[in-house]
């Protein structure tokens, strides 16, 4: 049962005894005259989370710091990290979590967002009679059918269609798929069908027709990777960890054990990124849950440790949500190079991926355009001949650096353990490193019951099973209906309120402002097309985001979805985080340029970018550049060789057209690529050449120049809102 080893009377504070370390009287002036931290009397048995809301960044630390010694210290605050945390705090251990950058700030948020069991897995396992291959499955689906259990408002069962070309294939992926499904046994969330050719085609009417047999639909589970990540740290907040993000371990501490004389790991120094502060948290036991870097830390207890980690990066494509069904995926067995792709719906986008190549572990890796197009190849090979797929529409793309592990204790150090890994050093430090995103929570399981064991902790059995995680337990599918009938918001708004927060949306809906319109009566948006709200940056805060980026990419997903919308949003975002943090010009102006270089780097920003430059290829047949010539000059009626807002202006007021003249800027900025305030013919060409290679879609300016030319005597409205704002 939870914190067995608390004594009744005892004062816990997010997870650490504060007041015993400053006394009860001055314990509670502190309360009163600081932040609001959490207060419990612990008992023999905690069944609920000791903290109504997590206690603020500023109390967790205090926390940190007072705490004279921790029973854990987990490093690295991913799924794994975070699943640790979670599992040692609810068997009553004193538990602390640390994290260099956000929550799900590495691979945790930039996974197919796919909770599996690995159909690839099991047909090796069957192939080759492996039976770790086989365990790893069995054990994968048992945690698919959990995590949909405790957090059902971030997950869903979504199916997948796997297409098939050739009359054998059929009965022979029918098998396998169906032993996927007697694998699950009581934990298989649908069973398993096989669709003829014209059913295949209604279902996914984008598909490949010429050669197509049927079809077989199976069922995975889909998940908000970083709000999912998140939901377990928060979760262990509650339940009263002391969790901090950017907190880093600049080192380890070490102590001699009396009895063997031996040097024992027994803490950590950490350095808080924000402040730059730097101060000691001492454990009894420390866990290694870095992911990538999980070989840094190991040599910061040993500088001579093998490494152990091989770092893979897998990038993944976002494309508008046309390209898929709204509630079926598509499963690419056997790629050009035997990989396998997945083209899923998610957020009502289409992601596209993964690759598996090897990398340099990075804080900041960059999807590559190589292997933007590798996915954009395997896509059209799939899809239907009247579905052009555009580099243009790419709306994001990024790269995760997945952390292959070989096991230090196995003879053959070389070969890549297909599972997780956790490994006890001599001086007591436990990594735990491998394994995958659905399998996070037996992952923790393992590693706290060899913390129990190594470090003589008294603790009982995991509890994680079947334990709700923050906004799951009364969310419900229909609780978006009470937001829109309590607090007058959209139903979009409200539905991605539901899905995002569960049963905690209601708190997001009561900080919502007023939009001044009939309806809806509250949820200003951050941007038109997407239903994320302002009052989300305020309640993010509360979720300890601390920067625009963690806001932009983890507590809204913005910056997954579309980067041009996510940088539209930007000012507004940093506007108001400074608000609520008390940010001066200057701390706005960083965070506004921190948050635009993520977006260029890693979230495909630079990809866009190098579609349109000042050194792009005009190709085009001359009956196309005389087309475009008179296109232009019909702005350019002085003969200039350029067109300005002022030329832009005269045509739309000669249709009637009224447009801001920021608006207007902002088109032209997009295609005036030496930046000189003006668009010249030969940008316009370089632009028309893009779009018509399918290199850049959604430009404003060629959608606008387009629809003027053919409405320069009918005198209708020109429609330039971004489509798609692909990049």
């Amino acid at each position: 049962m939870a914190f067995q080893k608390a004594v009744k009377g005892t004062i816990l504070v997010g997870g650490g005894a504060l007041a015993t370390v400053l006394g009860l009287s001055q314990f509670a002036h502190y309360r009163r005259k600081q932040v609001n931290l959490a207060f419990v009397e612990a008992a023999d048995c905690v069944s609920e989370p000791v903290n109504r809301e997590p206690p603020s960044r500023e109390a967790q630390i205090l926390t940190l710091k007072n705490t004279s010694e921790f029973d854990v210290l987990v490093i690295g605050g991913g799924a794994t990290g975070s699943g640790c945390a979670l599992d040692a705090v609810t068997r009553g251990l004193k538990t602390a979590l640390v994290e260099r950058g956000d929550f799900s700030s590495g691979a945790s948020s930039r996974s197919s967002k796919l909770i599996h069991g690995g159909v690839r897995y099991l047909q090796k396992a069957v192939m080759k009679l492996d039976i770790e291959q086989y365990r790893m499955v069995k054990e994968a689906l048992h945690e698919r059918a959990n995590l949909l259990e405790i957090a059902p408002h971030l997950s869903a069962p979504l199916p997948i269609m796997l297409p098939v070309y050739k009359w054998w294939q059929l009965p022979y992926y029918w098998v396998g798929i169906k032993l996927y499904d007697l694998v699950a046994g009581s934990n298989c969330l649908k069973s398993s069908y096989v669709l003829s050719k014209s059913r295949a085609l209604e279902h996914f009417p984008m598909l490949q027709k010429d050669k197509l047999v049927g079809a077989i639909v199976y069922y995975d589970g889909q998940h908000n990777d970083a709000r999912m990540n998140l939901a377990i740290a928060l979760t262990a907040a509650r339940y009263g960890a002391a969790t901090a993000n950017y907190m880093e371990v600049v080192s380890l501490l070490k102590k001699t054990d009396p009895q063997t004389g031996k040097e024992c790991v027994s803490g950590a120094r950490c350095k808080d990124v924000l402040t730059g502060e730097e101060f000691d948290v001492r454990a009894k036991c420390v866990i290694n849950a870095t992911g990538p870097f999980t070989d840094t830390v190991r040599k910061m207890d040993d500088k001579d440790a093998a490494a152990i980690c091989q770092p893979s990066a897998g990038v993944h494509i976002v494309m508008p949500g046309y390209y898929s069904p709204e509630s079926m995926g598509l499963l690419d067995p056997a790629t050009s190079d035997g990989r396998v792709i997945f083209f899923l719906p998610w957020q009502k986008m289409t992601i596209a991926g993964t690759t598996d190549t090897p990398t340099d572990v990075t804080h900041h890796p960059i999807p590559s355009e190589e292997d933007i197009n590798f996915i954009l190849n395997e896509v059209r090979n799939y899809l239907s001949c009247d579905v052009e797929v555009r580099r243009g529409d790419v709306l994001a793309a990024w790269s995760g650096i997945r952390p292959l592990v070989t096991d230090p204790k196995a003879a053959d150090t070389q070969s890549i353990s297909r599972n997780h890994v956790v490994d006890i050093s001599e001086s007591g430090l436990i990594t735990i490193a491998g394994g995958k995103w659905t399998t996070y929570r037996s992952m923790a399981e393992d590693t706290i019951n060899a913390a129990v064991k190594t470090h003589n902790l008294k603790a009982g059995p995991s509890r994680t099973v079947g334990l709700f995680l923050q906004g799951g337990k009364d969310w419900s599918p229909t609780l978006y209906i009470r937001l829109v009938q309590d607090y007058g918001l959209e139903s979009e708004v409200a539905q991605h309120l539901a899905a995002t927060y569960g049963d905690k949306a209601f708190e997001v809906a009561k900080m919502a402002s007023v939009t001044g319109k009939r309806w809806p009566i509250v949820g200003v948006r951050l941007v038109s097309e997407f239903p994320y709200i302002e009052a989300e940056v305020k309640y993010g805060i509360k979720e300890y985001a601390c920067t625009a980026v963690d806001m932009v990419s983890r507590r809204t997903r913005l910056a997954f979805l579309n980067v041009q919308a996510a940088e539209e949003a930007l000012p507004r975002i940093v506007e108001l985080m400074g608000r609520e943090l008390s940010w001066g010009d200057s701390k706005k102006k960083e965070e506004l340029e921190t948050a635009k270089k993520f977006l260029y780097y890693e979230m495909g920003y630079k990809s866009r970018s190098e579609q349109l430059t000042d050194h792009s290829e005009i190709s085009l047949l001359p009956s196309d550049i005389d087309r475009y010539k008179k296109r232009f000059h019909k702005f350019d009626a002085d003969q200039k060789g350029f067109i300005t807002i002022v030329d832009v202006q005269r045509v739309l007021e000669s249709i009637s057209v009224q447009m801001d003249e920021n608006t207007l800027h902002e088109i032209l900025n997009e295609v005036d690529l030496n930046k000189n305030g003006q668009v010249e013919l030969h940008e316009f060409l370089q632009l028309m050449s893009a779009v018509q290679k399918g290199r850049v879609s959604g430009s404003r300016l060629a959608i606008l120049m387009k629809t003027a030319e053919e409405n320069l005597d009918r005198r209708v409205p020109i429609p330039v809102d971004r489509s798609c704002g692909g990049l």
